[in-house]
């Protein structure tokens, strides 16, 4: 696809692309994924940490004890989100800030806090949702195509 676009190029623009690729800079890979393995780690022990306490002092298992530690990481992230903190630790961390829940809780609210002058609905809700949609839509798609599977390679369990 890079190259069907770089035929139809005039030559001023290809050689415009082939010096831009020589001088941009090198990104540091490995310094890369080790940020990234970095913060997503950290934010599962923190959510390993904060599951406990539901077990340990509230006296949930851990299969009651897994929504409300969602819902906890869920609150710090938006929380952290609002001072402007999350979004500087996730320009350091890159996609281990990002593929954690924290890191779509961080998405939702920066967009509903960069649209908030806009109004409720049309600004917040709309702006928000935009980004949950697609999210909301492909999770509820999958989850039918899931129970499809199950149901056809496990049997409806009806007296088996």
């Amino acid at each position: 696809m890079a190259n069907n676009k770089m035929k139809k190029a005039t030559p001023v623009q290809q050689e415009y692309q082939k010096l831009a690729k020589q001088l941009e800079p090198k990104r540091p890979l490995f310094q890369n994924c080790w940020r990234a393995f970095l913060a997503g780690g950290s934010i599962c022990v923190v959510g390993q940490a904060i599951q406990d306490m539901f077990v340990h002092w509230v006296g949930f298992n851990e299969k009651e004890a897994s929504n409300p530690t969602v819902a906890v990481l869920i609150l710090i992230s938006v929380i952290l989100t609002s001072l402007g903190v999350y979004d500087k630790f996730a320009q350091w961390a890159g996609a281990g800030s990002a593929v954690p829940v924290t890191g779509f809780a961080n998405s939702m609210a920066s967009a509903a806090i960069e649209h908030r002058s806009e109004g409720l609905v049309l600004g917040v809700g709309g702006k928000m949702f935009k980004l949950a949609g697609p999210v909301i839509v492909f999770g509820t798609v999958a989850a039918f195509f899931v129970g499809i599977v199950t149901l056809v390679f496990k049997g409806t369990g009806g007296g088996h």
